[in-house]
C-alpha cells in the first residue's frame, strides 16, 4: 500500500507525523470520495513529489474518472484563487476589493461532481496555500449545505498532514543531494 510506503519514509524525529498520516487518511470518517479527493488535492497543492506519487495511485484507485478530474481541478484552481484573493485581501488599499477579478473561474461552477464534496476539496487546498478569505468563503457554503464542522476540520487535518509530510520528505531529500 502507498500509505505504507509514504509513512515508511517519513523520519522518526517526525513520528508524530507518521501516526498523523495513518490516522487522517487510515481512519478517516469521510466517505471515499471525499476522502480521495481531500488527499489527491492536498497532494498536489502540497508541492511534494514524493507525496504525489505515493498517494495519487490510490486516490485514482479509489476515486470515480469524475471525481479525479475534479480533485485535480480544485488543486489547480485553488492555486491561482488563493495567490489573488490572499493578495487582494492582504493589500492595505480597499479599492483593489471593488475592481473585476477577471480570471476564468467556471470549473467552481460545473466542478463535475458534486458541489459539496468539491467545496471540501476547495477548502482543504485553501488551507494549504493560506487564504484566508476563500476558506471563510468554502466554509460558509459548506455549512450552508449542512456540512458539520467536524467534516470540514478533517479535510484539515488531511491538508495540515499531507503539508506537514510533504515539506519533512523534500527537506530530507534537499539534505541527502
Amino acid at each position: 500500500m502507498a500509505l505504507d510506503d509514504l509513512k515508511s519514509a517519513v523520519p522518526d524525529y517526525a513520528k508524530d507525523l507518521k501516526l498523523n498520516l495513518g490516522s487522517v487518511i487510515g481512519n478517516s470518517d469521510l466517505p471515499q470520495q471525499q476522502l480521495w479527493g481531500t488527499v489527491l488535492a492536498c497532494a498536489i497543492a502540497s508541492r511534494s513529489p514524493k507525496v504525489l506519487r505515493e498517494l495519487e495511485p490510490e486516490a485514482k484507485a479509489n476515486l470515480s474518472a469524475e471525481a479525479y478530474t475534479a480533485a485535480k481541478s480544485a488543486a489547480a484552481i485553488m492555486g491561482m484563487n488563493n495567490v489573488f484573493y490572499r493578495t487582494r485581501h492582504l493589500l492595505s488599499d480597499p479599492e483593489y476589493g471593488n475592481l473585476r477579478a477577471g480570471l476564468r473561474m467556471n470549473v467552481i461552477g460545473n466542478p463535475g461532481v458534486d458541489k459539496v464534496d468539491f467545496e471540501l476539496w476547495s477548502l482543504a487546498v485553501s488551507a494549504i496555500n493560506g487564504c484566508g478569505m476563500c476558506l471563510d468563503s468554502h466554509e460558509q457554503v459548506l455549512r450552508k449545505a449542512g456540512v458539520e464542522r467536524e467534516t470540514i476540520q478533517e479535510a484539515v487535518k488531511i491538508a495540515a498532514v499531507l503539508e506537514a509530510v510533504g515539506a519533512t520528505l523534500d527537506a530530507e531529500a534537499a539534505l541527502a543531494e
